[in-house]
């Protein structure tokens, strides 16, 4: 186990902490990613598995926005069915649909043939982590991991998909098989998360991308015990914890309740309204609407500038802290020039 960076002047530690950062800290999920031609160059000559598992690669495209736009935070280029494949799942991310199942979990029996993580299979994520904490210096490395449920669904659903409706109906029909299913999924969230805090990540951050489909009830029964495992499990580690999803709105309050230390709040949701639903004690994360960046600057200055206002007012609300993000990832179209700007103005406020 690697002994914890001290990042005593890390804006995005102070701000996700509770502290007071020098500057509203700003990163983008997905910031490592297609909108960069840089990023787009390597990955032309590697598929987007074999990118996850090449520790010098996941490296340098970590290191690329942290390069170009300055952000207060790098987050380790991977991708959230990695530790399925560091468990034998025979799995693919195919080109423009995204994971894929070969053989999807739907029985008691899919559930109790599930293996465990191998730590062995995803140590060059652990190597990737030691090489890029030796180069960023002082910027923070935030490590992540797909939630239980997001997970479960690409298991049972065996790809993407909008309506996830075997999902929904396992966890109704059969909760049994269901809750085992996600108490596998959750140590393996853990085993995970610890490889990477082992290796050397300063934060955390765990992906609920499908929590939104849920209703409030259904997650508290089905979703939340699980997450809050995770959270509660790595909760001596000491750093920072994020629990983001996409639709969570009506969610949020639970999400609150789940253990991470910042919760991660998309563009339907102002920051102020979201710090009542989520209650004191906890800072937020967020939240343009990443298309607002194809509108071109103007546009995106006065949505900015208006973001920051919104995370003052939570502050004065009960958040903690704000971290100036996206309400989800950057889209590929994006021009990653507007992304610079963006940082240097939120610095500037």
């Amino acid at each position: 186990m690697n002994a914890r960076r001290e990042l005593p002047d890390s804006p995005y530690l102070a701000a996700a902490c509770g502290r007071t950062p020098s500057r509203t800290p700003v990163w983008f999920m997905r910031q490592a990613g297609r909108s960069l031609p840089e990023y787009r160059e390597l990955r032309a000559q590697h598929s987007m598995l074999a990118a996850c598992f090449d520790p010098k690669l996941v490296c340098e495209i970590t290191l690329q926005p942290v390069r170009r736009h300055d952000v207060d935070a790098a987050i380790l280029f991977s991708d959230i069915v990695v530790p399925l494949r560091g468990a034998g799942v025979d799995l693919d991310i195919v080109p423009d649909v995204g994971p894929v199942i070969a053989n999807p979990v739907r029985t008691a029996a899919d559930v109790a043939a599930l293996p465990a993580l191998d730590p062995d299979r995803v140590a060059p994520v652990a190597e990737a982590v030691k090489l890029l904490v030796g180069a960023l210096g002082e910027v923070p490395l935030i490590g992540f991991a797909g939630a239980p449920f997001t997970l479960a669904s690409y298991l049972v659903e065996g790809g993407p998909s909008r309506t996830h409706a075997r999902t929904k109906a396992m966890m109704l029909a059969d909760p049994d098989s269901w809750h085992a299913l996600m108490a596998t999924l959750t140590d393996l969230t853990i085993a995970f998360l610890t490889v990477q805090l082992d290796a050397g990540v300063d934060a955390v951050q765990l992906f609920d991308s499908w929590a939104g489909t849920l209703s409030l009830a259904t997650y508290r029964s089905h979703v939340l015990p699980h997450s809050s495992r995770v959270f509660a499990t790595l909760a001596d580690r000491g750093v920072p914890m994020t629990h983001f999803g996409v639709g969570t709105a009506e969610l949020l309050g639970a999400m609150g309740e789940a253990g991470a230390t910042v919760v991660g709040v998309d563009w339907r949701t102002s920051l102020t309204d979201a710090a009542g639903r989520v209650g004191a004690g906890k800072a937020l994360q967020g939240n343009l609407d990443p298309t607002v960046l194809l509108a071109g600057w103007p546009v995106v200055e006065r949505a900015a500038r208006a973001v920051v206002d919104d995370g003052r007012r939570a502050l004065a609300a009960g958040a903690t802290g704000h971290v100036f993000n996206l309400g989800h990832g950057v889209l590929p179209e994006t021009d990653p020039g507007i992304l610079t700007d963006l940082v240097s103005l939120v610095h500037s406020l």
